[in-house]
């Protein structure tokens, strides 16, 4: 049985002011809450059927947990259906002076959606990129859309937030700073260096101004539609996933 005060702390962390406020954020899933069990990330509490509960006994150790009914599990979930389990995350502080400056680096500018960016997550996390430096007006990653969408990647991630623009002048930065953009060399010629740094920019609007100032090389995505009408654009998580498959192919072929 949970509480009617319980279920009201819950449902407050869909909202952005609650999380920060409170420092927490909620995992649903089995896949990401598994993934979140074997992490170095702290669970204050997880809510789940008597049937995952029994299933995932052993991964619990000392995490405190309520078995709960799915009823109950429908009240607090922030999902349309809601599975099985429930986590309520302590939020992660990450130091930008940590940063590793001699592995990659991805740098996200602006992305606004919450779906794209836990696409981009789960997309790095699968090329091995562990970095995500995002600008300050991008969603946050605890967003519950967002942890969804990385499907349990986001417990392998070191995501930092800060002002971009700070963070492209640092003079720890020796590789080159990569954009990419509508025109620019195409991706497949570029020969990519480990401490290279990948910007992405918004989903409508690309780079902005003060950051395409601080990028060292443009470089594009070819289209090769043969008809005068196609996409105008690459979805944001797309474009990321060929910048990081370029990159690595580059990388690890060398």
């Amino acid at each position: 049985m949970i509480s009617k005060n319980k279920i009201t702390e819950i449902k407050k962390l869909a909202q952005k002011k609650f999380r920060e406020e409170l420092g927490l954020f909620i995992v649903e899933g089995t896949k990401s809450v598994i993934d979140l069990l074997s992490s170095q990330l702290i669970i204050n509490e997880l809510f789940a059927t008597d049937e995952w509960i029994q299933k995932h006994q052993k991964s619990l150790n000392d995490v405190p947990y309520s078995a709960i009914s799915f009823s109950e599990l429908e009240r607090i979930s922030c999902l349309k259906t809601p599975q099985e389990v429930l986590a309520i995350v302590k939020i992660p502080s990450f130091d930008i002076q940590n940063i590793d400056f001699q592995k990659p680096i991805l740098v996200l500018d602006g992305i606004r959606d919450p779906g794209n960016l836990g696409t981009i997550i789960r997309t790095a996390d699968w090329f091995g990129i562990r970095q995500i430096v995002c600008s300050d007006d991008c969603v946050e990653m605890t967003n519950p859309k967002t942890i969804m969408a990385t499907m349990g990647s986001f417990s392998r991630m070191d995501v930092y937030y800060t002002n971009l623009p700070d963070f492209l002048t640092s003079s720890h930065i020796h590789g080159t700073i990569y954009g990419t953009f509508m025109q620019g060399s195409p991706i497949q010629h570029i020969e990519f260096q480990l401490n290279d740094i990948l910007v992405i920019g918004n989903e409508a609007n690309g780079i902005s101004e003060e950051v395409e100032a601080l990028i060292q090389e443009k470089v594009h995505i070819p289209s090769y539609a043969i008809s005068d009408t196609k996409a105008e654009s690459l979805n944001a998580s797309i474009a990321t996933a060929i910048v990081l498959y370029q990159f690595c192919n580059k990388i690890f072929e060398k």
